[in-house]
């Protein structure tokens, strides 16, 4: 099964679509990956989907991503003594570690990291944004804060704290039970929220040694100053705009997605636009005509791939909403400017190896216009470095590890095929024509070019490059 278009589609599951049946709709309307989302689903929930994600895998054929999504530490308000109370602009209130009920005057923030961390000057953003006040002084128990917006906020409201760095891992106990259970159900990769530091993804990576792609959500303007250092350490990047438009004025929001999204590329390492894309989707059949620039903007972009949120996964059309997503993406991407788009925005390759051999498979594949880009990989890397180079022609993966092929569905055109590993060059050259012929990228007569490493098996050692014609018989010779 092939898809029509280089850009990803990632689907977060939920009530709207948590039956076998509705996921297999989904992949077929489009979705490349699965976003389970650890806020509201359960370990028994998840084992469940992932069950029935790999049940639709074996029907399709075809490698499916699974991402599960991590809470993070959610910080919130205490109780008032009548469950909401009103502010006004210019008020004064007090938010300290008394347990007592609140009322019109303070009210309890059980996080004492933030009480040590606040100064005069830093903001407090209550409730996504919608009631915001900024510290005056410093108490014995806690801070005093004017209120710059007023408004009515009620029990455990969520604060936010963009100017603030807190002593505080992204990975809450919660996160490390949902962390275990879900290397334990074989997931591909797991997101890890609001980081502020490189640190904050050593745990994860300590923990998953490998067994599955860390993926950094970059939602406050900590990750944003260290951002080349997360990049590192990261497998992959979230653009999580819901919560970088809280944090930050959200007309800093597009600029700071095409920031990340470069930067990503450059690195080589998948980027997803997350939040809002199709948001009019929950309750309405078609998409509002700015969604649809939107997500198109994110596809010139080169992003790798556009995600749904609750579009998919509690809205009233979520098969909708991926085939709207699918065709937008199309459309794009057959646009008479996207490549020369894509191109303007392509890095120097890295004085490796890989990436010259990357950067030259693009070069030749253009020059001669070959049907399709085979690489061979064990552990990923080479395929993301030709990904990297977003070739014009289609770029198939062939890989002997599933868990492999299924971490790169994620990836900017990669279209995986697990297959054995190849004996020798002929071989290489055999197999290669062959998944290109069946999986309909090539035609006898047609050439393509093929990229691996020698020995084969060995991760990180892409050296080899060979141009082969696709024979009568779908085999191949050079």
């Amino acid at each position: 099964m092939r898809r029509s278009r280089r850009t990803k589609i990632l689907a977060t599951l939920g009530p709207s679509s948590s039956d076998p049946s509705t996921i297999e709709a989904l992949f077929r309307a489009g979705a490349d990956v699965f976003r389970i989302n650890m806020s509201h689903t359960d370990h028994a929930g998840m084992r469940g989907l992932v069950t029935a994600i790999r049940t639709v895998e074996d029907a399709v054929g075809r490698p499916i991503g699974i991402l599960a999504d991590l809470q993070g530490p959610k910080l919130r308000l205490g109780v008032f003594s009548n469950g909401k109370i009103e502010l006004e602009e210019g008020d004064l209130f007090h938010l300290d570690s008394d347990s007592a009920p609140g009322d019109g005057g303070r009210v309890q923030l059980p996080h004492p990291e933030i009480l040590e961390a606040l100064q005069p000057g830093h903001r407090l953003l209550i409730d996504d944004g919608r009631v915001k006040l900024t510290v005056e002084e410093m108490t014995s128990n806690g801070v005093s804060a004017r209120v710059d917006v007023g408004g009515t906020i009620s029990d455990r409201k969520g604060v936010s704290v963009p100017d603030t760095t807190l002593a505080l891992s992204a990975m809450t106990e919660k996160d490390r039970r949902d962390l275990d259970a879900a290397l334990e159900a074989k997931v591909d990769w797991v997101a890890l929220s609001f980081i502020q530091r490189p640190d904050d993804l050593a745990e994860v990576r300590k923990i998953a040694r490998g067994r599955v792609g860390v993926m950094a959500k970059i939602e406050k303007p900590q990750a944003i100053e260290r951002l080349e250092d997360i990049i590192e350490l990261s497998d992959a990047l979230m653009v999580a705009r819901g919560d970088l438009g809280v944090e930050m004025p959200v007309e800093k929001v597009p600029g700071l997605q095409k920031r990340i999204t470069r930067a990503a590329r450059k690195a080589g390492k998948p980027v997803v636009v997350a939040t809002q894309m199709l948001e009019s989707m929950i309750t309405a059949p078609t998409p509002t005509r700015a969604e649809v620039s939107d997500v198109a903007t994110a596809v010139f972009e080169g992003a790798d791939a556009v995600m749904l949120s609750a579009e998919s996964a509690a809205g009233k059309y979520p098969i909708e909403a991926v085939t709207t997503m699918d065709r937008i993406a199309y459309e794009v991407e057959r646009d008479d400017h996207y490549m020369s788009i894509i191109a303007g925005q392509r890095s120097a390759p890295e004085a490796t190896g890989a990436d010259a051999i990357a950067a030259a498979a693009r070069q030749i594949a253009e020059t001669l216009n070959l049907s399709a880009i085979v690489c061979y990989t064990s552990s990923g890397a080479t395929a993301l470095r030709v990904a990297r180079e977003r070739p014009s022609a289609p770029l198939v993966v062939v890989s002997p590890v599933r868990t492999t092929a299924r971490r790169l569905a994620l990836a900017w055109g990669l279209h995986c095929v697990v297959s054995p590993d190849a004996r020798d060059v002929d071989d290489m050259v055999d197999r290669a024509c062959s998944v290109a012929f069946a999986e309909k990228f090539a035609r006898p007569g047609q050439r393509l070019l093929t990229i691996a490493g020698s020995p084969f098996g060995t991760p990180g050692a892409t050296n080899l490059l060979r141009v082969a014609y696709v024979s009568d018989d779908g085999r191949g010779g050079t």
